[in-house]
């Protein structure tokens, strides 16, 4: 058979497997191939092409490909834990967030310490070296639920309850039987770079990242971060909501708008407290409020100012955004286009100069940033600071203390903000943060824009990159963090988000990233957004919201 790989045509004898070829290609790719992209569609390398097809083999350095790394590790990780503790007093094993480039879980009902750790990691390396198969097998959706209760799976259970679909795909490695969410590898053999560490209350399995696939990166410990998304797990295990499963009961059993009024309650006393500890400082004259796309910067930034008021004082918004240099002098990317994302885009030196004489008593004009003429404008909007007076600052930079040089530290409180998704899909199978915020986007961008979907998924990289240059560095730099994610929030985008998603062409590079979401979505039932509050960080993506955002 002929098949396309690399622009080049080869020819192979029929029943090839994609896992044959790609490991006689390894030398062509610089990091371990995880999957194929077959005529446009992601497949596994188990696979067998025909005559014909168009083959591109997906590495460790795609976001798909890193995926499946890590999918694999945490199976391998499973598989080792059983063999080394077996399942006497073993209730259940919770993957639970990202940090950075580790992986943060926890077991019920047995204690985690060094040694059992370091058993584990030995016996995943003995695995990766075996180079096992994970194997792959479809059963029916009912006999699935069978499965997993009988492995006390009860949460994969429990999400299966509700499954439309008929069938379903079980991977298995050395016998031990798991559900996971996407594409598995070929075989253990590609799974070599990861370590298992005691963390907190816990373990912590790292895996590489995939701009270095083959080095694993020291992990960097960012404990405020850490202690934001133990909080927002710890409420959802409170609340009876720690899954897909939950919050479907949630749903079924007519309990929602009871969960979004504790919700929402939750969340507002937060943000009061944040207010109280603004107030107590006594000295805090600018609010730096920063986070990553989708965070719902803008409503957190109106329901802070109406906390500040309710305590005596008279918060002022400023953004960042309207001392943006004017468009000829911005700073450009490689390929020409602009970087409005970068701090140099930024008039530091106005910014600084303004502020410092706002904190001196003196009377200055803000300037109005016009995006469509790209030039700063002054339109007469004077201000002074007086005794009660607090400027509410908001920008991707403003963590960073090189954006308020000039600024005394004690005359800044500064609040990172990120919308960190305390549920996960069952408890092995975690929802990325990155894929919450993105769905806000994707709904928000075509409300707000009239952008497609397949516009949002393409852009949605640079923004990643973004981020990661310019934000997540300087976030336990903050005073405090604020978690905006909702626990019932993807029940609701599910109705706005699908349409749209389905909208995207099959033929565009964009359409596996939307499948990949509508499959996601698929989990959740879904419902009406009627019980919303008007002032919900959530009115910010969908609509209306009693705030101009």
């Amino acid at each position: 058979m002929k098949l396309t790989i690399l622009g080049k045509t080869r020819e192979y004898e029929e029943g090839t497997s994609l896992l044959t070829i790609s490991k006689q290609m390894a030398a062509e790719y610089a990091s371990p191939v995880m999957l194929a992209m077959v005529n446009g569609k992601l497949q596994e390398l188990r696979r067998q092409p025909v005559d014909g097809d168009v083959v591109e083999f997906v590495t460790m350095s795609s976001e798909n490909g890193i995926r499946t790394y890590r999918r694999g590790v945490i199976l391998m990780f499973l598989k080792a834990l059983y063999k080394v503790l077996g399942t006497q007093g073993l209730e259940k094993v919770r993957i639970e967030h990202t940090i950075g480039n580790g992986i943060y879980g926890e077991l019920d009902g047995v204690l985690v310490d060094a040694d059992m750790i370091l058993q584990v990691k030995q016996e995943m390396e003995r695995l990766a070296a075996a180079d096992l198969p994970f194997e792959k097998r479809t059963v029916g959706t009912e006999e699935a639920q069978e499965i997993f209760r009988r492995h006390r799976m009860f949460e994969k259970e429990k999400l299966f309850g509700y499954r439309r679909v008929s069938k379903t795909n079980i991977y298995s490695l050395g016998g031990f039987e798991d559900y996971f969410y996407g594409y598995m590898p070929a075989t253990t053999g590609v799974l070599s770079v990861f370590d298992v560490l005691p963390y907190d209350k816990g373990f912590m399995i790292l895996v590489p990242s995939k701009e270095a696939p083959l080095k694993l990166p020291e992990f960097e410990e960012r404990r405020k971060f850490f202690d934001v998304l133990q909080e927002g797990s710890r409420w959802g295990q409170i609340m009876g909501v720690e899954t897909v499963g939950d919050i479907n009961d949630v749903l079924a059993h007519g309990e929602l708008q009871e969960l979004i009024l504790v919700q929402e309650a939750f969340m507002e006393k937060k943000i009061a407290d944040i207010a109280a500890q603004i107030k107590e400082r006594g000295n805090v004259k600018f609010v730096m409020i920063a986070g990553p796309s989708s965070s719902g910067k803008t409503t957190f930034s109106h329901r802070l100012s109406i906390q500040l008021k309710t305590l005596g004082m008279k918060p002022h918004p400023i953004a960042v955004d309207d001392y943006f240099l004017n468009r000829e002098d911005t700073p450009k990317h490689p390929d020409g286009s602009y970087n409005f994302e970068t701090l140099g885009a930024i008039d530091i030196e106005q910014f600084n100069n303004d502020m410092t004489a706002l904190l001196e008593g003196n009377e200055i004009e803000l300037p109005y940033f016009n995006f469509k003429t790209g030039k700063r404008e002054y339109k007469g909007n004077k201000k002074r600071l007086g005794p009660e007076d607090i400027l509410v600052i908001e920008g991707i930079h403003g963590l960073n203390d090189a954006l308020s040089y000039k600024l005394p530290v004690e005359s800044k409180f500064k609040i990172y903000i990120s919308a960190l998704t305390q549920l996960n899909i069952d408890e092995h199978n975690r929802i990325p943060t990155t894929d919450a915020r993105m769905l806000r986007r994707i709904v928000r961008d075509a409300r707000t824009r009239g952008a497609a979907a397949v516009d949002t998924i393409r852009m949605w990289p640079s923004v990643r990159m973004g981020e990661e240059e310019n934000i997540f560095p300087f976030q336990e730099s903050a005073d405090v963090m604020f978690n905006s994610a909702l626990i019932y929030e993807l029940v609701l985008i599910k109705q706005f988000a699908e349409p749209l998603l389905f909208c995207v062409p099959k033929d565009a590079p964009e359409y596996v990233e939307a499948k990949r979401l509508l499959k996601f979505l698929d989990y959740f039932l879904g419902a009406d957004c009627e019980a919303v509050p008007k002032n919900s960080i959530l009115r910010e993506f969908i609509g209306g919201s009693c705030f101009k955002v």
